[in-house]
């Protein structure tokens, strides 16, 4: 029996071993093959990877950033490694070019980015001026002595008095206007007593009564003297002129010259406003716009007013200059004195207009940004002119149909900066485009 065991079993491992011999190279030729393919692929995914790791080609559309510190840009999701913020997928349509500046859809979102389209629109310039009531200075009158003598009386002291047409002023004693006034009745008496004498006596009192009229005395006063007959040694003189007295020059017992000021008159039914305005305002002022007025302490008059004056004359240490507007006072209710705003307003015309806030201006001009795709944007340098209800005029540097963003410019530039390291208009010279 155990004979037959040891046969069978025999007979069984050489069945085995011719087996053996089949199956086990079938085997280890597959085994070699999976091998090579397995540690092929193994290389040819190290490879690639390394190759998309050192040379991202422009087929790469997704990268993750943060919202915080958009120069973080990973090729997979997680944390911001310098804020711990979450990640976001940014879909990259097109590679940007150096001067252009991509955002992405939660950055347009966040930093409220909006644009609109450039066109022609009515633009009214206002300029806002601060300004103080005056006299007018072509209304006031300086009364002054012709001749010299003492001042006996003055019949109003104060300024601020209100002086009527041919109100008495002061009377004044002067040893010249006497001896005028005695030739002029001497004049007169002797025509009558030697009327028909070669001597043309009209001519004698015409001459007498001129150097009176030249020294102040008026035509009532000239033919009261050669009715009376008689000259006082005081002569009053009156006002020739209506108005509030703005300075009082003599008093009582002062001696003064010839031609020296007694009193200064101002007829207050129309006044100036003296505005101040820069040097470089002086391009958006329009004589022929219209001035509208405004005093704080009479709240909603406005008074409109003409440009009278514009003085071309700079003060070189303020670089401020004064403009003056001429405005009616019919009640005399505005006093020299009180402060006032002037808005100037032009007429409307046609114009490339865009809101203030979307031109960025710094020592170097004016730049604006312009869309050029989607979420892409570059900064252009633009000339601008006048201003005038929250929009600003853009002389050159733009066309019609540009996409320009109206909110959200400044955030563009700050972006612009923090990425590049550079002001987006170092690139830009003046006057070119």
């Amino acid at each position: 029996m155990f004979k037959d065991f040891f046969h069978n079993v025999a007979g069984s491992c050489a069945n085995k071993h011719l087996l053996l011999g089949t199956v086990v190279p079938l085997i280890f030729i597959s085994a070699l093959s999976l091998t090579m393919l397995f540690l092929g692929s193994c290389q040819n995914q190290n490879a690639n990877t390394h190759s998309s790791h050192n040379h991202p080609t422009p087929a790469t559309t997704t990268y993750y950033t943060c919202s915080m510190h958009p120069q973080v840009q990973l090729a997979n999701p997680g944390k911001c490694p310098i804020c711990g913020m979450t990640l976001i997928r940014v879909e990259k349509s097109v590679t940007p070019k150096p001067d252009e500046l991509l955002l992405s859809d939660q950055q347009i979102r966040l930093g409220n980015i909006s644009v609109d389209t450039l066109s022609s629109g009515g633009l009214g310039d206002e300029l806002t001026l601060t300004a103080t009531l005056n006299f007018n200075q072509q209304k006031t009158t300086t009364i002054s002595s012709r001749v010299m003598g003492r001042i006996e009386r003055l019949y109003f002291k104060n300024v601020g008095d209100y002086v009527s047409k041919g109100q008495k002023l002061f009377d004044l004693y002067s040893e010249d206007l006497n001896n005028a006034k005695q030739e002029y009745i001497l004049a007169v008496e002797r025509q009558k007593v030697l009327e028909n004498s070669m001597i043309d006596f009209n001519e004698l009192i015409q001459g007498a009564k001129n150097k009176l009229l030249l020294w102040g005395l008026n035509d009532a006063q000239i033919t009261a003297l050669a009715q009376i007959k008689k000259a006082s040694p005081v002569t009053t003189f009156y006002s020739n002129t209506a108005g509030y007295i703005t300075t009082l020059d003599a008093r009582e017992g002062d001696y003064v010259m010839e031609g020296g000021a007694v009193v200064h008159l101002a007829d207050l039914s129309s006044l100036w406003v003296e505005a101040q305005l820069y040097a470089s305002q002086f391009a958006t002022i329009d004589k022929n716009a219209t001035a509208i007025v405004q005093v704080p302490d009479m709240p909603g008059h406005e008074i409109k007013g003409k440009i009278d004056f514009v003085n071309p004359e700079i003060n070189p240490e303020t670089h401020i200059n004064l403009i003056r507007v001429v405005i009616p006072n019919p009640n005399n209710h505005l006093k020299p004195g009180m402060p006032a705003y002037v808005y100037i307003r032009s007429r409307q015309r046609k114009a490339l207009t865009l809101p203030i806030d979307a031109v960025i201006r710094d020592v170097k001009g004016a730049t604006v940004w312009v869309k050029t795709g989607h979420n892409t944007f570059k900064s252009k340098m633009v000339d601008v002119g006048l201003e005038g209800d929250d929009k600003i005029e853009i002389l050159s540097g733009l066309h019609t149909g540009d996409v320009v963003v109206v909110t959200g410019a400044y955030l563009l530039n700050s972006e612009y900066i923090f990425r590049k390291g550079a002001n987006p208009m170092a690139g830009h010279e003046m006057g070119k485009m």
